[in-house]
């Protein structure tokens, strides 16, 4: 009788712990919170160079589309074009299709950057923009842009990108962002995300209240995200850690349903 009650607890508990995360959850923007090294670039002598990227990028500026490797999560392939002196185009492609374009400038006194971004890797275009903070200047022959910036604010146009959907089932749960979804159970291995067998995900029950979710692609570590809901459970506090460039990445979700 006591094991059988105390196996009735523990599902008992299980299930409560796995429902705590069920629903709909929005990302809030202003309540985005970055920390880790700048983002550096340098555009001199007609090419570009990502210094902070991981692996780092090296392309001609001129508009052309060129491929590169490290970078396949996300883009193939990239095209950067000088518009002038204080503005850069990039476009980015993955599989031949667009997955994304930015258009970065630099303010009149060099110090602020701001980006206007559009990704159609979603199943919505994600349309927003970003703010920068100048941290260090590039050599005085180089593009405006050289230099190191801080990312201070996102801001998206509409509520694309910033929605996760989670459905629990006996031991895991189902998760859908948009544009892909999954199945991972809380054991702690890998489990597919899409088709193409590079992407996995890994979760972890740490509690009634949190999970840690570990993302990785061809079995190297890219993020690790704790989430933790609110007592009242409308409220849930993401950290999310990028391993390869040592960033950290915190904000609050709501619960809309």
């Amino acid at each position: 009788m006591k094991q059988q009650l105390a196996l009735l607890l523990f599902l008992t508990s299980a299930v409560f712990a796995q429902s705590r995360f069920d629903g709909t959850w929005e990302m809030k923007m202003d309540t985005l919170q970055f920390s880790g090294p700048p983002e550096e670039y340098l555009i001199a002598h007609g090419m570009y160079h990502c210094l902070s990227c991981v692996p780092k990028v090296e392309v001609n500026a001129d508009g052309t589309d060129y491929k590169i490797t490290g970078h396949e999560a996300y883009y193939d392939s990239i095209a950067v074009k000088i518009v002038d002196a204080n503005t850069v185009n990039f476009a980015f492609k993955k599989d031949g299709k667009p997955a994304s374009t930015t258009i970065e400038t630099v303010s009149a006194d060099g110090q602020k950057m701001s980006e206007k971004f559009s990704n159609t890797m979603e199943s919505e275009n994600v349309v927003g923009t970003a703010g920068f903070t100048r941290v260090s200047s590039g050599p005085p022959y180089a593009h405006a842009l050289s230099g190191q910036w801080r990312m201070d604010t996102v801001r998206n146009s509409t509520t694309a990108g910033t929605l996760t959907s989670f459905e629990s089932f006996p031991d895991g749960l189902r998760i859908s962002t948009g544009s892909q979804s999954c199945v991972a159970k809380f054991d702690g291995n890998d489990y597919p995300i899409g088709k193409s067998g590079h992407a996995t995900i890994a979760l972890k029950l740490v509690d009634d209240n949190t999970m840690e979710e570990t993302d990785k692609r061809d079995g190297k570590v890219l993020t690790v995200a704790r989430m933790t809901v609110s007592r009242d459970g409308k409220s849930m506090r993401v950290e999310s850690s990028d391993k390869q460039r040592g960033a950290t990445m915190i904000y609050t979700a709501e619960k809309r349903r």
